[in-house]
């Protein structure tokens, strides 16, 4: 019995997790960006990498993870510590600017090596990687759903917010008749009167208009005032101007101009905001489960067609490995990857051979994929900021997926070991 309290103890998946993980090329990677210098030296990139992954393996915010890495020994461990901590050695501001600081180049070391470990333990061989699946989907922000209203209430409630820290007199602040006027548009519209809400509408559309030329008065002249107040103002003005039924790009959020309205065709959620985002798969079915091979968000709301190439040249940069056989849906139709032959598109009848038809029926393998990355590893709802925040999300949600695979790999792994170690010691009969 202290034999297998000491195999469960020693044999924890974070453990075998933690060893496995080649931390130097992590290092390596991580150390380029900051390098050695005055001031205070920077946290160690081994404490760093393993607050990524665990973040994102387990679903945590910044503040619940610092919580919980005071009282777990294991998550300790696996960022290096070689004693017990009973105080946080950074402070959870660290891990923003760290995110900021790498960036999406780096933070792809993570995928590499949560691959490299499945190659390492058996969980995913070699021909997995030859043949793939591709598909894209939607990472929303965390932007409320926008209405005209909404947003014009919200760019009101900011100017005069902004005027009031610098010190800028307005001749009105409207902030009260604002907010009635965004409630009752509200009321109006739930009641089917829309004469009446957009009599309302157009209120608090030309209250607006006279806060940013009572604005752009008062600082005229004024170089610091004017770049202080220049992004805001040229972002109510476009909430001002912007139509529902306009085309082109539209402001959906103020914090979060980078915001994008995507429609996927879903009855649901006709139209979801934020980036899309593709992610790669095997076709087949590895030991370990459907890892992701890549995943990459991408801006500007593309055909999903004109990403294949640039998708697929970067999935093999990282992996190393040719993709043979590349399987998408009908949304793929007229893409640009330049071995087109090597494409199968979902309904496609020519050249389809019997194992080519066994793989098309496994495309379908990708959906649940996604399913959990955006449920289980925080790519539902996307809290970081700017067009770089949408990036590192989805690196970091990938990563974080992949080596939860890996953790319960390990986790079977180690139950093995433990059955084939009581056939061999069984206890004795006391009786």
């Amino acid at each position: 019995l202290p034999a297998l309290d000491q195999i469960i103890d020693m044999g924890h998946p974070l453990v075998r997790l933690a060893a496995l993980i080649d931390w130097n090329v992590l290092n390596e990677r991580f150390g380029s960006v900051c390098q050695a210098g005055s001031g205070q030296p920077g946290l160690p990139t081994r404490l760093i990498a393993g607050l990524f992954i665990l973040k994102h393996m387990h679903n945590l915010s910044d503040e619940a993870l610092c919580a919980r890495w005071i009282e777990n020994p294991y998550y300790q461990h696996f960022c290096g510590e070689l004693s017990f901590c009973h105080r946080l050695p950074f402070d959870r501001s660290s891990m923003t600017r760290w995110r900021q600081r790498l960036g999406e180049e780096q933070l792809v070391a993570l995928i590499q090596e949560s691959l490299s470990v499945a190659h390492k333990t058996g969980a995913i061989g070699a021909k997995d990687l030859e043949r793939v699946v591709v598909d894209t989907t939607v990472q929303p922000k965390a932007v409320a759903h926008p209405t005209d209203a909404r947003l014009m209430h919200r760019a009101i409630v900011k100017l005069v917010g902004l005027a009031r820290r610098n010190r800028v007199p307005l001749r009105q602040s409207y902030l009260r008749l604002a907010k009635r006027a965004a409630i009752m548009v509200g009321r109006y519209t739930h009641a089917h009167q829309f004469k009446r809400a957009r009599r309302q509408l157009k209120f608090l559309r030309t209250r607006l208009g006279r806060i940013i030329r009572d604005i752009r008065r008062k600082i005229d002249g004024d170089t610091a005032l004017e770049a202080r107040f220049g992004p805001l103002l040229g972002l109510a003005q476009q909430v001002r101007s912007q139509d529902q039924h306009q085309r082109g790009p539209k402001v959906y959020a103020l914090h979060a101009p980078e915001v994008e309205c995507i429609g996927k065709g879903k009855a649901r959620a006709p139209y979801e905001f934020g980036c899309k985002v593709s992610i790669a798969t095997p076709v087949t079915s590895p030991k370990g489960g459907q890892f992701v091979l890549h995943a990459k968000a991408l801006h500007g709301n593309p055909f999903d067609g004109h990403t294949l190439g640039p998708v697929i040249a970067d999935m093999e940069k990282l992996t190393g490995v040719e993709a043979r056989r590349i399987h998408v849906d009908k949304g793929y139709r007229g893409h640009n990857h330049p071995h087109r032959f090597r494409v199968w598109i979902s309904g496609q009848v020519r050249r389809v051979s019997a194992p080519i038809r066994r793989e098309m029926r496994r495309r379908a393998a990708v959906e649940p994929v996604i399913g959990h990355i955006k449920a289980e590893h925080r790519m539902d709802r996307n809290y970081l900021k700017g067009r770089p925040g949408d990036c590192i999300n989805a690196v970091l949600a990938a990563a974080g997926y992949n080596f939860g695979l890996l953790l319960r790999w390990l986790a079977e792994l180690l139950r093995a070991i433990i059955r084939a170690f009581l056939e061999t010691n069984p206890a004795p009969n006391i009786a």
